[in-house]
């Protein structure tokens, strides 16, 4: 029998206002894809939070770590790495048939416990890059031949003007005769 990772007791932490309990945990949550973004399915989430009774409910102020892999925007190699991403959420207890709406921004509070999995995989799912770069000054293909330009420059001739731009291209450029 597997336990959910991300379900925390909160009974005695919401005996009284004003207790506060650190949490630890980590697991998988499943996988998560933006794009071509993705965090696998075996992948393991942390996350280290903070649990802060308050009037209402539960607030979590964590920290949530997941690796992920992509391929560069530009030139199509892969890529990875791991996103941070803090966060700051109520949890609020339902009372029994209590329907949510659409606009209400807390997460439920079941019960005496707290579920986590929701908060680490809306955290991820929001900081996941959606066109990430293998660094910041990659020079792509080059979109005659295909040839990687971080590796140096192809042979193919530079692009040829748009012979829209022409006349505004002669504005730039002093040297030519004008008409």
């Amino acid at each position: 029998m597997t336990t959910n990772p991300w379900l925390v007791p909160v009974t005695t932490l919401r005996r009284s206002l004003g207790n506060r309990r650190e949490e630890h945990r980590y697991g998988r949550v499943g996988e998560l894809r933006v794009g071509d973004t993705i965090v696998g399915s075996g992948a393991e989430v942390e996350a280290d939070a903070i649990l802060d009774s308050v009037d209402g409910g539960v607030e979590v102020t964590a920290t949530v770590a997941a690796p992920w892999a992509s391929e560069c925007r530009r030139c199509l190699k892969p890529v990875t790495g791991v996103l941070r991403a803090q966060v700051r959420e109520m949890y609020r207890p339902r009372g029994f048939g209590e329907q949510t709406d659409d606009d209400d921004e807390t997460y439920p509070l079941g019960g005496e416990q707290l579920d986590l999995g929701p908060l680490v995989r809306d955290a991820i799912l929001l900081e996941l890059p959606i066109a990430p770069l293998c660094r910041p000054d990659c020079r792509g293909l080059c979109p005659t031949c295909g040839a990687d330009l971080n590796e140096g420059p192809c042979g193919c001739p530079p692009p040829a003007g748009d012979p829209r731009w022409q006349v505004l291209d002669r504005l730039r450029d002093p040297s030519e005769p004008s008409e």
